[in-house]
């Protein structure tokens, strides 16, 4: 049976790998009360980040997608560092922040970006230059509802998705174009790691309907039932243990063994 001890142990491990030599020293006000640091490495860098079924990778995108969703900037600046520490494209932590602006909105996508380039200038790590989106906006419709459908197959069209809705209608096309048409097409990720990045911003953000259709969606693509899991799980020590139960439980029937 595992002990706090290991688990502290272990939690201080993981510390290092994420940021290095300031995982040795303090690196927040609360570092200094009593005992909290201990309660951290145990349960969210012991616990949490020394599950297995998800790559360390992943884990950090669903990280970025929950503090950035949730405009978490101090904390998402540190965890930006970690993601580059351990090797994560400074692209690929961009497509995250522009990823979860479908769902929180692009406002919180613009300071996240923010947060991010002063950690990128901070490294002196260029992103790189990218060619124009010119794609047209019929050419956008067709690639986000074959996108789409491809997700949700036969929930694709239902509740405010449902094609002719005279109210949801004014907007919802937008969210094909731009949503499914353009952002899940951008280079820097996966779709895989797309969804799972989807997943865990719905869990931050409290959407449970949204959590249980990407659910479904992302194991219509081939991620793992565990994968779904840990996607949710990893999101619990940054915005909130009962918001991250709640999206399990909604995911219950996803997440249920064949």
């Amino acid at each position: 049976m595992t002990t706090r001890k290991e688990l502290r142990q272990r939690g201080e491990a993981m510390r290092a790998t994420l940021f290095g030599a300031e995982a040795a020293t303090a690196t927040a006000n609360s570092d200094a009360v009593p005992n909290f640091r201990d309660l951290m490495s145990e349960t969210e860098f012991g616990l949490v980040w020394g599950r297995p079924g998800l790559s360390l990778m992943d884990r950090m995108a669903c990280t970025l997608a929950a503090l950035a969703s949730l405009q978490r900037q101090t904390t998402l600046r540190r965890y930006v560092a970690a993601a580059l520490n351990i090797g994560m494209d400074a692209l690929a932590i961009q497509e995250v922040i522009i990823q979860i602006g479908i769902y929180a909105g692009f406002t919180a996508s613009e300071e996240a970006l923010d947060t991010a380039a002063a950690v990128f200038n901070q490294r002196g790590v260029s992103v790189g230059k990218q060619l124009p989106r010119d794609d047209s906006l019929d050419e956008l419709m067709t690639r986000g509802n074959d996108l789409l459908k491809a997700l949700h197959r036969e929930g694709g069209d239902k509740g405010y998705a449902a094609p002719g809705n005279p109210v949801t209608g004014a907007l919802y096309p937008v969210a094909i174009q731009y949503g499914y048409g353009e952002i899940w097409f951008r280079p820097g990720l996966t779709q895989r790691q797309r969804v799972l990045v989807s997943v865990a911003s719905f869990t931050a953000l409290r959407l449970e309907a949204q959590t249980r259709k990407f659910g479904q969606a992302a194991v219509n693509l081939g991620v793992t039932r565990a994968e779904v899991l840990e996607a949710v799980i990893q999101t619990a020590p940054f915005s909130g243990f009962a918001p991250a139960l709640n999206a399990l439980a909604v995911l219950s029937d996803v997440l249920k063994p064949d």
